[in-house]
């Protein structure tokens, strides 16, 4: 699994435009599995920080458990509420949930992190280590999308379609 930073240093102006995306809007959404193996969404908040993606969970959350269980996740960026050619475009990664349980580390991130401090004994931390990101726009005429794709050891690639 790679980190962010190993997204940034191997495709900085893709790392740049995805990571532009998720910071343009505080509330994401976040995929988990129930222990049954259905999916479940819920909105989340996550940061770049040091060459790492981090998202927290407050005390008791059932997100956390299903990480804590089964640490595959997806992340969904907001896309606002542009429509048409005003549309600016979407990004997604996906990846393994990392819990982080020394408290010295969840306190330094949650320091980093900025705002109201959480009690790091009772609230979740979670570093992403990812195996896929991808970012969703128009083309050039607007009317078809272009989804870049980034996997570790794959690269990027770009599909088009109208």
């Amino acid at each position: 699994m790679a980190r962010w930073a190993d997204v940034a240093k191997d495709e900085p102006g893709f790392a740049a435009e995805v990571q532009h995306a998720f910071d343009a809007f505080t509330h994401k959404t976040v995929a988990t599995l129930r222990a049954d193996g259905s999916p479940r969404i819920s909105g989340t908040e996550c940061k770049f920080l040091d060459g790492d993606l981090w998202f927290g969970s407050m005390p008791g959350a059932v997100k956390a458990k299903d990480l804590l269980r089964d640490p595959r996740f997806a992340l969904h960026c907001g896309t606002g509420t542009a429509s048409g050619a005003d549309w600016r475009g979407d990004a997604k990664l996906a990846g393994r949930a990392v819990a982080i349980t020394d408290l010295g580390e969840k306190l330094a991130v949650f320091e980093s992190w900025g705002g109201e401090l959480p009690d790091p004994g009772a609230s979740y931390l979670f570093r992403a280590d990812l195996s896929e990101v991808v970012m969703t726009g128009l083309n050039a005429a607007s009317d078809g999308l272009v989804i870049r794709v980034w996997q570790e050891g794959r690269g990027l690639r770009s599909l088009e379609r109208s």
